[in-house]
């Protein structure tokens, strides 16, 4: 990592982790991958190795996700996706020609191309969301209840309440707040 950004918020939700790389969305935002560097780093974070990046690949990266915190925001809100924002998911989609590959050992690594490796990565990404996004996999979307953060989640947990993007920040933010407020109000009395 490089010294002097934000650290990445990662999770196990690639497209998830993806978007949180823009956080504080609806307060003072926090721009986690500001530089095409920075892009490079965050994908090799999640397996998606390539060796650099255009401009004009950092923002077909940052188009998608955009796109992808759209699509995410309205499902989490029960609605329709944007149509911009599902052309842009699948553009990128069949864009890339990234390869599952199984390990000896049982792990699955990505094979990208290294004249399309950024294309690719995001293909992969793009994969993941719409597999998400059409209801394939076990969970439900929703929005994070900090009132300056409000990022659309995921959420896995077993009863599926779960109220913060992520616990160590926004949930501890929270908790923070009220406690602090319980303690001035305790003070007063």
């Amino acid at each position: 990592m490089h010294a002097g950004f934000p650290d990445f918020r990662l999770g196990n939700v690639l497209t998830t982790s993806f978007t949180a790389t823009l956080t504080e969305r609806a307060g003072d935002p926090v721009e986690r991958m500001p530089t095409p560097q920075r892009l490079v780093d965050w994908l090799a974070v999640n397996g998606l190795v390539v060796n650099s990046c255009t401009t004009a690949q950092f923002e077909l990266a940052r188009e998608l996700r955009e796109a992808l915190h759209a699509a995410a925001t309205a499902t989490a809100m029960r609605d329709t996706p944007p149509a911009s924002a599902v052309h842009l998911i699948n553009a990128r989609s069949v864009q890339g020609r990234a390869s599952a590959i199984l390990t000896p050992e049982g792990n699955r690594y990505w094979r990208l191309d290294p004249d399309s490796a950024v294309e690719d990565a995001l293909g992969v990404i793009a994969a993941d969301a719409i597999g998400i996004l059409a209801g394939e996999r076990d969970g439900r979307w929703a929005l994070c209840a900090s009132p300056t953060c409000r990022a659309a989640f995921f959420d896995t947990s077993r009863s599926r309440t779960r109220r913060w993007c992520d616990m160590n920040t926004c949930g501890n933010r929270e908790k923070k707040a009220r406690f602090n407020a319980n303690q001035h109000k305790n003070v007063g009395t």
